[in-house]
This record gives C-alpha cells, sequence and structure tokens, in this order.
C-alpha cells in the first residue's frame, strides 16, 4: 500500500486584468478497488463558482465560472489517496492469458467500438507501415504483445518536454522520433486500435523522482482493453507497464477529453504573460 499527497499548481498571469470564460478541470484521482481519496482540498482565484459533474467517460470533471477579472489565475489540487494493495500484476494472470489478436464479446461491441477507431485517421498508413516493419507480435499473449509496443515505442521515440497544448500526431512523432509523455501515449493508443486493441487515453500523476523533487508537470499513458483482463495501463514514456505510483485522474477516447485544465480568457495573445504547471509528491506514513 502506498499512500501519496499530491499538489498539483497551475498558474497563468495576464500583463492587464482579463475575463475568464467557464474552465473545465479533470484533476481529481479516479477512485477504485486500487485507489481511494482520504481528502482534496481544490484552490481557485480569482472568485468563481465551482460544480462537479461525471463526463461520459466517469471522470469527475469541475466545471468552474469565474465571477471578475484578474492578471493571475490559479488552480491548486491538495490531495491524499491510498494505492491499495494488490495492484493487478502481470504474472497474476498467466492461467487467463488472452492470444492475440483479440477477440471481444459481442455484447461490449458497441462500447468498444468508442475505442477502436484512430484518433488520427491520415496517419494510419504510416502507422501501420512502422508496425509491419518494427513489431514482433506474441500470437499467444495479447498483454505481452502490448508491453512489447509499449517498450518498442520507448526505444524508437525519445521523451522530450513540451510546453505547447494538444498532442503531435502520431506521424509526426515516428518522424521526429521524439515527444512529450502526451505524445507517445498517443501514438501507442492509435497503434494499438491499429492491431485490434481498443486503446484509451490516460491523464494523470507520476510520483517519482522529479515530483518528490517538487518540479513534475502533469503525466499521460495509455489503457488498453484485453477480455477477462480488463483495462492494463502502459506508459511509453517508461517503456513499462503502470505501477502504484501511477495515479489517473481522466480517461478518454481522444487527448482533447481529459486535457488537466482547459478554458478560455477573453483577450488577445499579447495579454498573455506566462503560465506554469507544477506537481509535488510526497509519501505519508500510514
Amino acid at each position: 500500500m502506498l499512500r501519496l499527497r499530491i499538489q498539483h499548481r497551475t498558474r497563468y498571469t495576464y500583463v492587464k486584468p482579463v475575463a475568464f470564460g467557464r474552465h473545465r478541470l479533470v484533476v481529481r484521482p479516479r477512485e477504485g478497488h486500487d485507489l481511494r481519496i482520504e481528502s482534496m482540498e481544490l484552490q481557485i482565484a480569482p472568485a468563481h463558482s465551482l460544480r462537479w459533474v461525471r463526463d461520459v467517460f466517469g471522470n469527475s470533471i469541475a466545471l468552474v465560472d469565474f465571477l471578475e477579472p484578474a492578471t493571475t489565475l490559479e488552480f491548486v489540487n491538495d490531495v491524499l489517496i491510498q494505492r491499495v494493495a494488490p495492484f493487478p500484476a502481470r504474472e497474476m494472470h498467466d492461467p487467463w492469458r488472452v492470444p492475440f489478436p483479440v477477440a471481444y464479446d459481442p455484447l461490449e461491441a458497441t462500447v468498444i467500438s468508442a475505442y477502436e477507431e484512430p484518433s488520427f485517421p491520415d496517419d494510419v498508413a504510416r502507422v501501420k507501415e512502422w508496425l509491419d516493419g518494427d513489431l514482433k507480435p506474441n500470437r499467444a499473449d495479447a498483454e505481452g504483445t502490448m508491453l512489447i509496443l509499449c517498450e518498442l515505442i520507448h526505444k524508437h521515440v525519445g521523451y522530450q518536454r513540451r510546453s505547447e497544448r494538444g498532442v503531435q500526431k502520431p506521424a509526426q512523432t515516428l518522424q521526429l522520433a521524439s515527444g512529450s509523455c502526451r505524445d507517445l501515449a498517443t501514438l501507442m493508443m492509435d497503434a494499438a486500435r491499429l492491431l485490434g486493441v481498443a486503446a484509451r487515453f490516460a491523464s494523470g500523476y507520476l510520483h517519482g523522482t522529479a515530483s518528490l523533487a517538487g518540479h513534475a508537470s502533469t503525466h499521460a499513458w495509455t489503457e488498453v482493453y484485453l477480455p477477462a483482463l480488463g483495462w492494463r495501463g502502459f506508459d511509453p514514456t517508461m517503456g513499462q507497464p503502470v505501477s502504484l505510483r501511477h495515479v489517473v485522474t481522466g480517461v478518454s477516447n481522444h487527448p482533447r477529453g481529459v486535457m488537466p485544465v482547459s478554458g478560455i480568457f477573453h483577450g488577445t495573445r499579447a495579454d498573455c504573460d506566462a503560465m506554469s504547471v507544477n506537481v509535488k509528491t510526497e509519501e505519508v506514513p500510514l
């Protein structure tokens, strides 16, 4: 079991007071059999009204409407969680090893279809070409094949932190051989879908060296759905399956669905001064 405090601060500054439109926050961890929230405090400035909803994917979404203009917009999320063992480990599933290609239950087909279509259809040919040339699937083990894909992306694409909004298209990530965690997650998601495996984009936090030092950012990875095994997470930035150190706040069939902070302000680009994101984690005694 891991007890973890996470502090996530996002701050925007402007050269003059500006008005803000509605903002959408995906910062509350998804609770379940392996994660429990003990406490959470969300601080927001300037003055605002706040409403929580659940989206179609079951994520907790904070909708924020601001009541006054300001030169600073700030969101601070302070949450204390428990990651509860046993966390699903690969060796637990040997009796139910799923062959590749995957065959899904027809009863799940309608839901599965939302996670089977590539997010970037124009890049399908390039991603298929790359998979055909480099991927060596394990026909006896679909989960093992997804790990091979994860490791392949980690080997082929170097990590590069980017401050620009949005994600690179998969073909661009392959061409540059570099990308942010969200770029690598998008590439793996679309590659898995082209292999006939339902996949979704996951956003959240990673407890590690950078976050312990207090200068991490948010993180992203990929989850795939396999018969009998359910949703299984893989982190192509690390080349590994997800672990207790991964804390998911949102999942979606497209990266746009789980941006940690999104919204608008009324002004011009020249009104923007600076933007910063900081994530700090701390292990708390049980």
